[in-house]
């Protein structure tokens, strides 16, 4: 018995240890200071991963604890360790604990659901308004670029350019003494936004003129992994299956309207989450030319119907689904080409609707929840707006 307490034990203390390793590397790597050391390295990445692991923990201790009050039988949290080098991640795919016990009521599912994101929203704007009242001064960029400093603090100007990015290309070739063939085109990467780090920039900064612009805010610790706060915070909150967002909805309406309403959720989310790959797709340009869309449609509508497999049972319903949504996005483009949909969240729309399912289980006591509860269910809600960047990360790319 002890020993086996002790191996569940070790487990959990390995993954978190591994994790923090990971999320440790993945930050040195975003942050880009200079490191003499592998110690320096493993320094700077810390700057990241302890305040990012540590609203994690907050996060699924919400649930745990939540959990243990109402004595369920639940495990310690699992960390997911993520990390490849010389590919860019975050260091990890979050975090879960295990419930083990049947949550026999409405309310219980209700507070467990609710109880991570909020500790976890708490934890982040804690973060993130400490990172934006202690911002360094512009010139900390210079320690990640020194090639910026030549152009002094105006450097936004310069070196997101094609001249720029072709010139740093054919010195790394040099370095490298590999053989330069310029590009076409260069990708560079930034920050998506969303409402809470608006408010942030725009209500709480003391020195809205060292905000870092969007391609640099990787390089500052605090300020990143409270946005990836942010954003898992918002994930969790999705309205769907049995995410925290799907019990607190559950909790709020019951198993009954929760299927009646959930796949017109979904509906939505799949229908943003995916309309642009109706814009450029395996090198096909479907709105743009008639043999393309002949290409792309049946495999696109293909797609869409495993991406719907959880609403019924029936493969013609959700072919019929897919088809419903696939022309409300066709059409949408057609009047209005510049549209942007929440790229990047298609996956998982994918994952909720193929493997995880978008319906939640009825609890066997569905007692209506008090109204104190339904005014915590309300704000999640405007929590979800808040956190929800439709581009989490956006890859843009800059021509001749």
């Amino acid at each position: 018995m002890l020993s086996n307490i002790l191996k569940k034990s070790l487990i959990h203390v390995g993954l978190f240890v591994l994790t923090l390793a990971t999320t440790t590397m993945a930050g040195a790597d975003w942050i880009g200071l200079h490191a003499d050391s592998l110690w320096k390295y493993f320094q700077n990445g810390l700057w990241y991963s302890i305040p990012f692991i540590g609203i994690l923990t907050v996060h699924e201790f919400g649930h745990y604890l939540t959990a243990k009050y109402y004595q369920l039988k639940v495990t310690l949290p699992y960390y997911i360790p993520f990390y490849f080098p010389y590919i860019p991640s975050i260091g990890t795919m979050g975090a879960f604990i295990k419930i083990k016990s049947i949550m026999h009521s409405k309310k219980i599912v209700f507070d467990v659901g609710i109880a991570g994101p909020l500790a976890g929203f708490v934890a982040a704007v804690l973060l993130l308004w400490y990172g934006f009242t202690h911002l360094p001064n512009p010139e900390y960029v210079y320690g990640i670029h020194p090639n910026y400093e030549q152009y002094g603090l105006e450097y936004d100007k310069t070196v997101y350019t094609y001249q720029h990015l072709r010139a740093e290309d054919s010195i790394y070739s040099v370095q490298k003494n590999i053989k330069f063939i310029p590009k076409n085109e260069y990708q560079i990467i930034s920050t998506g936004s969303n409402l809470m780090f608006y408010i942030f920039e725009k209500f709480i900064s003391n020195r809205p003129e060292w905000i870092p612009n969007k391609f640099e805010l990787f390089h500052y610790p605090f300020l990143f992994a409270g946005f990836l706060a942010l954003f898992f915070t918002a994930l969790n909150l999705l309205p769907i299956g049995q995410l925290d967002g799907g019990h607190v909805l559950y909790g709020m309406i019951g198993s009954k309207w929760q299927r009646r309403i959930v796949p017109y959720i979904f509906g939505i989310f799949v229908y943003l989450a995916t309309i642009d790959f109706l814009k450029e797709s395996f090198e096909l340009k479907p709105m743009a030319s008639a043999d393309d869309m002949l290409s792309f449609a049946p495999l696109y509508l293909l797609f869409l119907t495993l991406i719907f497999s959880g609403i019924s049972k029936k493969f013609s319903t959700n072919l019929m689904i897919a088809v419903i949504v696939f022309s409300l996005q066709y059409f949408t483009l057609y009047f209005y080409p510049s549209f942007k949909g929440f790229e990047q969240w298609w996956v998982f729309a994918f994952l909720l609707g193929r493997f995880l399912g978008i319906y939640h289980p009825p609890s066997p006591d569905e007692t209506p929840l008090d109204w104190k509860r339904k005014i915590l269910g309300w704000s999640s809600l405007i929590i979800f707006i808040l956190c929800f960047s439709p581009q989490p990360i956006i890859i843009e790319y800059v021509s001749r």
